[in-house]
């Protein structure tokens, strides 16, 4: 997630919260993109419908599926199951990067994530924390857990799948890396998960595009827009969740100021799922079965865009 106004000082305060034992938002307010990183104004499209980050810290733990802290598995008889010989599938031999948002070492190591790195348009912190829900569901486990759903959907479906992290338990990958990642897999596309921590009454889900940065983003700007428009209509239809209602317009966004987006040379987007402040998002986030929910509908946008 990543806060549209007070970006810069969050992470910095990491390092005081981070030795008090608690976790810092992963923007520290309203736009949750998980890069730390303040916004620009740049305008919504508009169409209506000591550690090294870039490590981990081992594998992660076994986990039943479903649970925040492992790796899910999808349950049989769900649409990803049965489209496993789907050779029509739009999908099939795709190479999809998903960028689970932060990663669950990072609060216990601020000096790795506080490194500065270039972003194009400035530099920002490496990577931040995340936010979690008032009972304490992080959203670095929320991501993975979303994530790993959505790779084992898309693999069914004939896609290959690229994760920028490998656990939850690990460090980092710095923003510019999770960039650097799909550049190198020449992906198809790449996607962010990531979950907000805007005030309680804001609500809803936004996607964020890249801005037109010339000499950067300028080739993937269109392609981004269109995998955004894609998304939003999957994202909108199979979880029933609204459009933001305190950033972008129409639940669209774009952004210059997030080095995911900025460094990247392939269609890219971030998702904010929901505000996990939110009671009403937070209900839906947290329950395992809506998060297959999640994912199925993420699989359907992807398969939207290269249909």
């Amino acid at each position: 997630m990543v806060r549209r106004d007070r970006e810069r000082f969050v992470v910095r305060a990491a390092i005081v919260v981070a030795s008090i034992g608690m976790l810092v938002s992963c923007g520290g307010g309203k736009a949750n993109t998980g890069q730390g990183q303040v916004p620009a104004a740049g305008t919504a499209r508009g169409a209506t419908p000591g550690a090294t980050p870039g490590t981990t810290a081992g594998p992660t733990p076994g986990a039943t599926a479903g649970s925040p802290a492992g790796t899910p598995s999808t349950p049989a008889g769900t649409p990803a199951a049965r489209s496993a010989s789907n050779k029509s599938s739009p999908l099939k031999g795709k190479i999809i990067v998903l960028d689970p948002g932060h990663n669950g070492g990072n609060g216990a190591h601020p000096s790795a994530i506080n490194r500065m790195v270039d972003i194009v348009t400035g530099r920002k912190e490496c990577d931040t924390t995340g936010t979690e829900s008032a009972l304490g569901y992080s959203e670095h486990a929320y991501t993975w857990d979303v994530s790993n759903r959505l790779k084992k959907i898309l693999q069914a479906r004939g896609a290959k799948v690229i994760l920028t992290r490998n656990s939850d338990t690990g460090v980092g990958p710095c923003i510019n890396q999770r960039a650097a990642i799909g550049n190198r897999a020449k992906a198809d596309v790449a996607l962010s998960v990531h979950a907000d921590g805007a005030p309680m009454s804001d609500h809803g889900f936004h996607i964020i595009e890249p801005a037109a940065i010339k000499g950067h983003t300028d080739k993937i700007v269109k392609s981004s827009g269109r995998l955004a428009l894609a998304l939003r209509t999957a994202y909108r239809k199979g979880t029933g969740i609204a459009y933001s209602n305190y950033i972008g317009k129409d639940a669209l966004d774009v952004r210059s100021d997030l080095g995911g987006l900025n460094l990247s040379t392939v269609p890219k987007v971030f998702i904010e799922t929901g505000n996990m402040a939110n009671p009403g998002d937070i209900a839906k986030l947290a329950d395992p079965k809506y998060r297959q929910r999640i994912a199925e509908s993420l699989a359907i946008g992807l398969a939207a865009y290269f249909g």
